[in-house]
């Protein structure tokens, strides 16, 4: 029997689960800190950290894997969904992705229908693989998630292969991936609430929306996206842009000047404390003077 996963769980709880994009260890504690109850690692996201390149295919599943077991260990209070690109190949590199996203500690993946190379879902030329196909690379997940905590959603990219039936047909497929095992699906780029309407419709399961700015579908808010239907709702690059935008700013600003000290500058950034505070510096000295208290009680006890 399925095991009810966290994701279910909250989803449960909480009616729509709102989950922002995390790159790095970093950035992840941060969602946890703020209050988010789950994350995601988005493909997008780390392939610009990681690799300094755009959402096209170029990043691998082992360093997604290996991204997932810092930011994991980042953020143990939460459950961290990781994007799995298309798994890598088949159906059996399917089997090994997931298997190395449950052993970093990752929550669930998304897993996309996309042919390689893959790129971002609200970008031009994207092409699908027949969705017989994927529904195989679904069910082979399945058999290697077994009983772990591990949420899987199955994204389709085909909505923007076909101006005329690219929504049907998507829809469609969303429809059988959850049939081959997935327990969510991911109509991903819709273009207007029209087409959210119809996904929410006549999906079946748990639904996830992408919110991306400055992409083709509509931005709302968690409650009206559950209005009309949906569960899970990411803001995969929300963090990246901001972060991207505030190193773009002070850093011109340190070339121009050669300093930060003007107080308008420096109000851009965390402070030193501000920051220590971020990373719980505090209690890592408490550590280390447990343990040294600890080591010297031993040396004494031992003359």
């Amino acid at each position: 029997m399925q095991q009810t996963t966290r994701v279910q769980r909250l989803i449960e709880e909480q009616g729509i689960v709102l989950m922002p994009g995390c790159y790095d260890a970093l950035s992840a504690a941060i969602v946890q800190k703020v209050g988010f109850s789950a994350g995601f690692i988005s493909g997008y996201a780390l392939s610009a950290s990681l690799l300094g390149k755009p959402d096209f295919g170029l990043l691998t599943p082992p360093e997604m894997a290996a991204a997932a077991r810092s930011v994991c260990a980042a953020a143990p209070l939460i459950p961290i969904i990781a994007d799995a690109d298309t798994g890598g190949g088949n159906a059996l590199n399917v089997r090994r992705t997931v298997k190395d996203l449950i052993a970093a500690g990752a929550a669930g993946c998304f897993l996309e229908d996309q042919a390689w190379p893959k790129k971002c879902g609200h970008m031009r030329g994207k092409q699908v693989i027949p969705a017989e196909e994927h529904a195989a690379k679904i069910a082979s997940a399945r058999d290697a998630i077994g009983d772990s905590d591990f949420f899987l959603v199955a994204r389709t990219d085909a909505r923007a292969t076909s101006a005329k039936t690219g929504l049907s047909d998507a829809i469609a497929r969303a429809n059988l991936y959850m049939e081959a095992g997935a327990d969510a699906c991911f109509v991903e780029a819709p273009r207007d609430d029209d087409e959210l309407k119809e996904i929410g419709r006549w999906t079946k399961g748990y639904r996830v929306c992408n919110m991306i700015e400055g992409g083709v579908t509509p931005l709302h808010t968690p409650e009206e996206l559950r209005a009309m239907g949906f569960h899970l709702i990411v803001h995969p690059l929300t963090a990246l842009y901001a972060s991207a935008h505030a190193l773009l700013d002070v850093l011109r600003t340190l070339k121009e000047k050669g300093t930060t000290r003007d107080e308008d500058d420096l109000k851009k950034m965390a402070t030193f404390e501000e920051f220590n505070q971020l990373v719980s510096l505090e209690s890592w000295f408490e550590l280390e003077a447990r343990y040294s208290n600890l080591r010297n009680a031993v040396t004494v006890k031992s003359r």
